[in-house]
């Protein structure tokens, strides 16, 4: 990255009178030192990109916040608005925070993601999830980095404190990510980088240092509309927008309730996630696969058999994704998702599959597997069932599963 030329924000106070200039000079030289050799050991660490953004460098991402939590565009996913002041701005998080360091780590497939939409009876997963728990990686190189940085500012002046992240605090990743040069926010609303089209892992660094900032990465998606128009579920209203409530993503990993009825056609084979908008991106011709073996995809998890993901109980579950970010979703949701792939299989075998979990002692399973059923299911099949079950039937949602 190059540096950029703005000098860092609130500059400690230097003296006044003559000497105030050459001071200030020392100080921006010794900033860009710092940033300088931060960047490099970044790099030698094995993070793919590193910026560095001032605390308050991008404000218009909190108002964009606050509009987006009092639409409901944000769902169920509750923790935005319990931690909305938290999260709409690095200060609101840690008012010591002065930079704001930004690291990105490729996790570029080396196969098209949409190779398998049209193979119905196999379950597709997002690509970030097909390997190991990409957390556990970032946040080590992220605490790697923190105490090399920490060590360094000690060694020639004050030493810096520093908080690290990674997706699992209230952060604004891909506004602060722009803000630090390493991409700019796509009208998908994910950060698209020119080096790495649309994979990249983020994770951040608060410090109380100051450092030399890298200038915002100007918007480059022009005319184009292509991860709009590939949505199979009309997730953006506008460019720029999104609405999680109608997002894959956000509709077989967030939501824990049944999924709403319009979209389970469009949802297809996706099981976990969904890459559609982030695949069709025109800038992923620059991308290069990642070498990470962390992020290699498991050979279990790039074409899974829906008869065999239906049969998973618990335990089966954990063992199959375990160290896998899969596995925070649970077995029940994961078995809805599937549930839904196969309803939209069209193959009747999977009838053998999803018969046992009519009976399947959460409702949201239940409700589910009545839904595919009937989509499998000739009209004898689905009455025989239905007379058997409905009477009995205790839950109003799996009951008008039936009906409906």
């Amino acid at each position: 990255m190059v540096l950029g030329d703005q000098v860092p924000p609130e500059l400690p106070s230097v003296p006044r009178g003559a000497d105030a200039r050459p001071r200030a000079a020392e100080l921006l030289r010794e900033a860009r030192l710092l940033t300088d050799a931060l960047k490099a050991q970044a790099k030698a660490i094995g993070f793919d990109a590193i910026g560095i953004a001032p605390a308050n460098a991008c404000p218009e991402a909190g108002e964009r916040l606050r509009a987006f939590v009092a639409e409901g565009r944000h769902g169920d996913m509750l923790w935005m608005e319990e931690r909305l002041h938290h999260r709409e701005s690095p200060q609101g998080l840690w008012p010591e925070v002065r930079s704001v360091i930004m690291l990105g780590t490729n996790y570029g497939p080396a196969l098209d993601p949409l190779r398998h939409a049209e193979h119905p009876d196999v379950g597709v997963i997002s690509v970030y999830a097909q390997g190991s728990d990409y957390h556990d990686l970032i946040k080590r190189r992220l605490k790697q980095l923190a105490r090399w940085f920490v060590e360094h500012t000690g060694k020639s002046g004050a030493q810096a404190d520093v908080k690290v992240f990674v997706d699992t605090a209230p952060v604004m990743e891909k506004p602060l990510a722009r803000a630090a040069g390493l991409g700019w926010q796509g009208k998908h609303t994910n950060l698209v980088s020119r080096e790495h089209g649309n994979w990249l892992f983020l994770g951040a660094i608060y410090t109380t240092a100051e450092l030399a900032p890298d200038s915002p990465h100007a918007d480059r998606c022009g005319r184009c509309s292509a991860c709009q128009d590939a949505c199979p579920t009309a997730a953006f209203p506008t460019p720029y927008q999104l609405d999680a409530r109608r997002c894959i993503s956000y509709l077989t990993i967030e939501n824990k309730g049944m999924i709403p009825h319009e979209f389970r056609k469009a949802i297809g084979n996706r099981i976990y996630g969904c890459d559609d908008c982030l695949a069709v991106c025109p800038w992923n011709k620059f991308a290069q696969a990642s070498h990470e073996l962390a992020f290699a995809p498991r050979a279990e998890l790039t074409a899974p058999a829906l008869a065999d993901l239906l049969q998973l109980d618990d335990a089966s579950f954990r063992q199959v994704f375990a160290g896998s970010p899969i596995k925070r979703v649970g077995r029940n949701r994961f078995i809805r998702n599937a549930l839904i792939a196969a309803g939209n299989s069209g193959n009747p075998a999977l009838l053998k599959r999803v018969r046992p979990l009519l009976d399947d002692p959460e409702p949201v399973v239940r409700g589910t597997a009545v839904w595919a059923f009937r989509q499998l299911a000739n009209e004898a099949e689905i009455e025989a069932e239905r007379a058997a079950r409905l009477p009995g039937e205790t839950d109003a949602d799996v009951a008008r599963e039936w009906v409906g």
